[in-house]
């Protein structure tokens, strides 16, 4: 028998103007003080997610919702509610599974940067690849632990994380 993960891409027949993030918000006190070019990342990760996304609360009738993100004492805070402000629920995640894979990320991140400055293209597609890896386990790590509380698709589950690993960018 196959176990389906807890991020697959099936939308199971909801209907994507109700079951979706309209908007997002990034609690100031959390983030981190950042550059213009951080600033516009986490602007982009906003929008992108916003744009295209899979969001059901478990056990709620439907929004469109709008997610407050947060880090209050090493603890992912996920604020929910629908677009109107009606308080639907409070996620907190303990951050310590994520923080290899944080590290990890920003490592191949900067190692990314650097070497697209003077790096044949074959070693960039090559650290490309592995930063698009940890990603990838980010996005699945972020599933795994919301299960049983949100369900979101592979795609929304990528944006997601982008937003969580945002909240840690330093300028």
């Amino acid at each position: 028998m196959t176990q389906t993960p807890p991020c697959d891409d099936r939308n199971e027949g909801r209907d994507p103007e109700v079951f979706c993030l309209v908007e997002v918000v990034l609690d100031p006190d959390s983030i981190k003080s950042a550059t213009a070019d951080i600033e516009h990342e986490r602007a982009v990760a906003i929008f992108d997610l916003v744009d295209e996304n899979s969001f059901f609360p478990v056990g709620h009738d439907g929004g469109p919702y709008r997610l407050d993100l947060s880090i209050v004492e090493k603890r992912l805070i996920f604020g929910i509610c629908t677009q109107s402000g009606a308080e639907v629920a409070t996620h907190i995640l303990s951050l310590t599974p994520f923080r290899r894979i944080i590290r990890d990320y920003f490592l191949m991140c900067n190692t990314y940067y650097d070497a697209i400055k003077t790096a044949p293209p074959s070693r960039i597609e090559a650290i490309d690849m592995g930063r698009r890896g940890l990603h990838n386990e980010g996005a699945q790590l972020l599933c795994e632990r919301l299960e049983g509380k949100i369900e979101i698709d592979h795609v929304t589950s990528r944006r997601l994380f982008t937003l969580v690993t945002s909240l840690h960018w330093k300028g």
